[in-house]
Order: C-alpha cells, then structure tokens, then sequence
C-alpha cells in the first residue's frame, strides 16, 4: 500500500505540470519587441502607372507544429502616411518576383493580403498557421524615399484544443494520483463505519 502511495506522486506531479502550463497558455507569452528600421517604397504619381510593390526576397516559413500553438505577431510602423506593410502567401513571389532592390513589377491591387496591407493604417495582427509566407511593403500616394522604425511583438499562447486537452489530462491525473495516495473507497468505509 506505501509503494502505491509513492507511485502516486508521479501522476499527481504530471498533472500539476499540466495544469501549470495551461495556466501560463491562458497568460500567454510575449517576446520583447524588435524594432527595425525598413525603407519605404517611394509612391510618385504619375502617368507610369501604380505603385511598386517591395518583397522580402526569401520565404517566411511557418512549420505544421504551429497548428498546437496560437502565436500573433503585431506589427506597427512609425511612418502610415507614407508607407503599409503586408503579408501574403509566398505563391506571389513566382507571380511576381522581387528584383535585386526588392521590387516587384505588381501593385497592391495583384495581391491578396493575408495579414496588413494598403488598406491598413498603422498596424495588424498576424496569425501564424502553417505555410510560407512573404512580406510586402508599398508607399501611398506620393511617397519618396525615406525610412520608417518598424516594431514587431509576438505573443504565444497553446492552441484552443490543446488547452482543453491538457486542462483534462491535468485533472484526470490529479484525481488519479490523490485516489492512489488516498484511496477513496477506504474514506467512504470509514464514513459508513462511523
């Protein structure tokens, strides 16, 4: 009956390991904010046509694990009467790939915006799920060359269904470790004895 009661710990240990991750999920995590400064794509009006869209020149890769995890990321710039910033899928950069300055031969308008873009003021929220994923930035309406302090803060959290399922693990595990230490029929017989 003591190795029963020993074991039990184990269990009941696992659990509160549980319970406290799901407790720091509905916290969530923050990252520091990264700030950077980016260059805004200039905008002059003319009879050349639209804008130039600017691309990242390599894939924003985001893995089938995230699919357990809930991470935004926030972004704001310090210059929206000059410049948006957006996220599409990375299927644009065969569409429309970026030269060697970052520019692409596309406007907003060829591009369907996952997070942010030109109808965005100041900022937007990404949601991470899986896939690739390319950055663009585009300047408003006679723009010119200039550049702006990016911020970047990332907040993490465990997916929906996850917390659920660890909430329920914690607590099985719980009730089974204090059953094992405590047996509960030898409560109830004392009671009934009693």
């Amino acid at each position: 009956m003591k190795m029963v009661r020993v074991l039990g710990v184990l269990p009941g240990f696992v659990g509160f390991i549980c319970l406290l991750l799901l407790t720091g999920s509905l916290v969530g995590i923050e990252i520091d904010t990264t700030r950077i400064e980016a260059t805004t794509v200039p905008c002059l009006d003319d009879d050349a046509g639209g804008c130039p869209v600017g691309m990242t020149g390599s894939d924003f890769y985001v893995p089938w694990g995230f699919n357990f995890l809930d991470v935004k990321i926030h972004i704001e710039w310090s210059e929206p009467e000059k410049a948006w910033i957006g996220v599409v899928d990375a299927k644009y950069a065969e569409e429309c790939p970026p030269n060697s300055n970052g520019l692409t031969s596309c406007e907003a308008d060829d591009f369907e915006f996952v997070a942010g873009g030109p109808d965005d003021s100041d900022e937007f929220t990404f949601s991470l799920k899986p896939g690739e994923y390319r950055f663009t930035s585009g300047g408003r309406d006679g723009s010119n060359l200039d550049d702006q302090l990016v911020s970047i803060t990332s907040t993490i959290h465990i997916s929906t269904i996850g917390e659920i399922m660890l909430a329920i693990i914690g607590v099985l595990l719980m009730v089974g470790a204090i059953e094992m230490i405590y047996p509960i029929k030898l409560f109830w017989k004392k009671f009934v004895d009693a």
